[in-house]
């Protein structure tokens, strides 16, 4: 739950605007409420809370905003983001902001890749949901169970077991425990 009331606030003033929100409008929202900048845990709460009311365009916006003006970004913003992007399959969108983490050398974890692989999984994009597992290999990035079962799930939308089967084997020998997401996600794959 959001404890500052600023950021409270600036949520329902969001959430109150016209549907599709102008860019100056949200950015007039955010300027009053934080007139010199957010702390880096009240726009995570924010864009989190965006995300989870499929705000995808405002939830850009706010980050937007970061950017304009400078603010700091870290890994938990951009999660959020990628997150929203997870919720909606826009696969390319969240991609891209994985893209722009490891361009801006910001760490990035098993819940980043995970989000965006949930993305490709949403639209259907099974060879695409492999790329980011790709990724963390060479950004040391270690996969853990819901990496592993994203990438899984999004092989099963598209019947490819082969894969799947073959995500298991590698599940494996990284040391990553399945559970029973894992299994479900194997036997829908057929």
């Amino acid at each position: 739950a959001i404890k500052d009331d600023r950021m409270q606030s600036c949520f329902h003033a969001l959430l109150c605007l016209k549907v599709p929100p102008q860019s100056n409008e949200v950015f007039a929202v955010l300027d009053q409420a934080f007139p010199e900048g957010p702390e880096p845990n009240s726009s995570t709460q924010l864009l989190s809370r965006l995300a989870r009311q499929f705000a995808l365009d405002m939830t850009f916006m706010v980050l937007s905003w970061h950017e304009t003006n400078k603010y700091e970004l870290n890994r938990y913003q951009y999660s959020a983001v990628i997150d929203a992007c997870a919720k909606t399959g826009m696969w390319a969108r969240a991609f891209t902001l994985v893209d722009t983490m490891l361009q801006s050398q910001l760490e990035t974890d098993a819940i980043t890749f995970s989000a965006a692989i949930s993305a490709c999984e949403k639209a259907g994009e099974w060879e695409k949901a492999l790329q980011p597992l790709r990724l963390m290999a060479r950004n040391k990035a270690e996969p853990n169970t819901i990496t592993f079962n994203a990438t899984t799930s999004a092989c099963r939308e598209d019947g490819k077991w082969e894969k799947a089967s073959r995500l298991c084997g590698v599940m494996a020998q990284c040391k990553v425990n399945s559970d029973a997401i894992t299994f479900n996600a194997m036997i829908s794959a057929y």
